[in-house]
């Protein structure tokens, strides 16, 4: 049985199509608010030190703040990376709709853009794995 284009089976469709960006889309999104809170984290610890005194005897935990510099640096650009990954996923979902209400076939933009997507969440992975690699120092334990 074909499923004629504008109809209510194609609809059906393209709404089970697009399940799986949306759970996409509510992981990208879960992980954009891990990394905004790991960033904070980090800022605060940044305030933290910066606000101790010169003489205080933790005073040698300045070192850290290039260290703690280079992650907020990481996990602001993992930040963006999921974030576009989230905006090509909505996009995915538009276009799949916009295409149906057209009465054209969405299959290969579909496609292109969920790769593009899922690429963007890799790369934000990555840039997660760097920063987590240089997340735990000595100076974690003082």
């Amino acid at each position: 049985m074909t499923i004629g284009v504008g109809t209510i089976d194609q609809l059906s469709q393209i709404i089970s199509q697009v399940v799986g960006p949306s759970f996409l889309l509510g992981a990208v999104a879960s992980f954009i608010s891990m990394l905004f809170n790991r960033m904070q984290v980090v800022l605060d610890r940044i305030r933290l030190i910066n606000a101790l005194p010169e003489a205080h005897t933790r005073a040698v935990l300045r070192e850290d703040l290039p260290r703690l510099k280079a992650r907020i640096r990481l996990l602001h650009r993992s930040i963006q990376l999921a974030i576009a990954s989230g905006v090509v996923t909505t996009m995915l979902i538009i276009l799949a709709f916009a295409v149906a209400f057209f009465r054209s076939s969405h299959v290969v933009g579909s496609a292109v853009l969920f790769v593009v997507s899922l690429s963007f969440f890799f790369a934000s992975l990555l840039v997660l794995a760097r920063e987590v690699s240089i997340s735990v120092s000595e100076y974690d334990h003082l």
